[in-house]
């Protein structure tokens, strides 16, 4: 098989960055994805969403049933963009230049990369106020620790938050297990709770949303984490093995979230989970919530390296960056986005962890019409084939400012607006007039799906993929001859 390739994996600091894998130093294994994509959901970020639902009345059933749809739908959108890595050798926004141009690109990049770092000042903050709740650490050493060791992973690279990933699993998915079995059994504790949960329709959408866009906001990642597969590794195996690991983590998490709202009362995570191990067996509780923020340390450094990505794609568009510095400006990326994302965290309050989520909420909007353009691209319009040496090319075949694809890109977003419902951010907030219309439920993601994808294909009907294929097959001779 293709994906057994036995290709050593190198032990030190990763030396690429946003340039092309060689087929040589393919040394990815298919069995990887899964596991990878399990642990980034299997921390207790993902408890808090499955809270969503209980406060605006739903029931645990409900909260399930909302929550497992979002998260198959949102799955299946980053899964779909984790096929592209094998194929192409790339990461992910890199390969968005085809679609938006090689300047162009930049646009799309500021909505991805605000992602990575709003993520990282997240959970910079549930770290220290979770860990100071529940075992009364230092908040301040808290968020200094995890931020360093963060960086330390996205420096080393690739290779090391697949290592790294695969060991916090082996430990913490066993003590997970224990305990849902102590959950089921009834024997995790319960307080009493005088609210009544059932069914509402906004409560249903906002689960469904929130878990939707949970994954969806994945997509910029994912082939940052398959690019080193070899090349004629099967899409479909990509495709289920990235929305498995990804989607069964989830859904469990969020409903283990409901039940830890509602039985509870928990509004931590991981008090929760402390809580909720220890009265079923001594200690389990405290081991769980230790290991599940160890995994949630570790999605920050897959993070951070994901952000590096984002960032010295940005830069390069507008100054070159020599194949030969490649590996210094990604630890420079990473160290300038750890101090960043260190210092934003410490100026926010407890009280202002919402307006972060709101921040998230809008980058979801910016998001939703990028992966919509890149997935008809890829899939639909040029079909998996590019010329990888024209994407590096400033005067390549893909233009600076591809209008096709911008053109796309903003119709969508703009489509988007009167559906939106915009938290509280700051002194504003924003409701569209369809949103209110519509009982403030949000499904203006799903609209910039849905205009994004048609108008993107109605632009690309003039496009000559024909014209294309001469370039395509002289770059893969040339890719070819220089690493032969």
């Amino acid at each position: 098989m293709a994906d057994e390739i036995n290709i050593k994996a190198p032990i030190g600091i990763e030396k690429h960055s946003i340039d092309w894998i060689p087929d040589q130093e393919r040394h990815g294994k298919l069995w990887h994805q899964a596991p990878l994509w399990f642990l980034g959901n299997f921390q207790y970020f993902t408890i808090p969403i499955g809270f969503i639902g209980p406060s605006l009345g739903l029931s645990i059933w409900w909260t399930f049933v909302a929550g497992a749809l979002g998260i198959v739908v949102g799955t299946t959108f980053m899964a779909f963009h984790g096929s592209q890595g094998p194929k192409l050798g790339l990461p992910q926004m890199i390969q968005s230049r085809a679609q938006f141009g090689y300047k162009g690109v930049v646009i799309v990049l500021f909505a991805a990369l605000f992602t990575y770092v709003a993520f990282n000042v997240t959970d910079q903050v549930l770290m220290a106020q979770g860990l100071s709740g529940a075992f009364h650490f230092n908040a301040q050493l808290v968020s200094l620790v995890v931020t360093v060791i963060a960086a330390v992973l996205a420096v080393l690279g690739h290779d090391w938050v697949h290592r790294v990933f695969r060991v916090l699993l082996a430990v913490s998915f066993p003590l997970m297990v224990v305990l849902t079995i102590g959950v089921i059994s009834g024997h995790a504790g319960a307080v009493p709770n005088k609210t009544h949960y059932g069914f509402s329709g906004v409560g249903f959408m906002a689960e469904f949303s929130a878990a939707a866009a949970y994954n969806i906001t994945y997509a910029p990642y994912v082939s940052d984490y398959s690019r080193y597969l070899p090349g004629k590794t099967r899409s479909l195996s990509v495709i289920f093995s990235v929305f498995f690991g990804a989607s069964t983590s989830a859904i469990w998490l969020i409903t283990l979230g409901a039940w830890l709202a509602v039985a509870l009362g928990a509004s931590d995570g991981l008090v929760g989970l402390k809580e909720a191990g220890n009265n079923f067996i001594g200690g389990l509780g405290s081991l769980t919530a230790i290991f599940s923020a160890a995994a949630l340390v570790a999605t920050m450094g897959m993070n951070a390296y994901g952000g590096a990505l984002t960032l010295l794609t940005g830069i390069d568009a507008f100054h070159r960056i020599k194949p030969s510095l490649m590996k210094r400006a990604r630890v420079l990326a990473v160290l300038a986005l750890t101090l960043l994302w260190y210092f934003v965290g410490e100026s926010i309050t407890a009280n202002a962890v919402n307006t972060v989520f709101t921040a998230l909420t809008l980058m979801l909007y910016l998001l939703v019409p990028w992966t919509a353009t890149n997935l008809i691209d890829f899939f639909f319009v040029r079909k998996g084939h590019y010329a990888i040496s024209e994407i590096f090319n400033p005067k390549g075949i893909y233009g600076s400012w591809s209008w096709r694809g911008l053109l796309a890109y903003v119709v969508g977003f703009l489509f988007e607006i009167p559906f939106m419902v915009l938290p509280q951010l700051g002194p504003l907030s924003y409701t569209g007039p369809i949103a209110k219309v519509l009982s403030g439920v949000d499904i203006s993601w799903l609209v910039g799906l849905a205009t994004t994808a048609i108008t993107y294909l109605l632009v690309t009907r003039s496009l000559d993929t024909k014209e294309e294929s001469l370039l395509i097959a002289k770059s893969n001779e040339e890719l070819q001859n220089s690493f032969s």
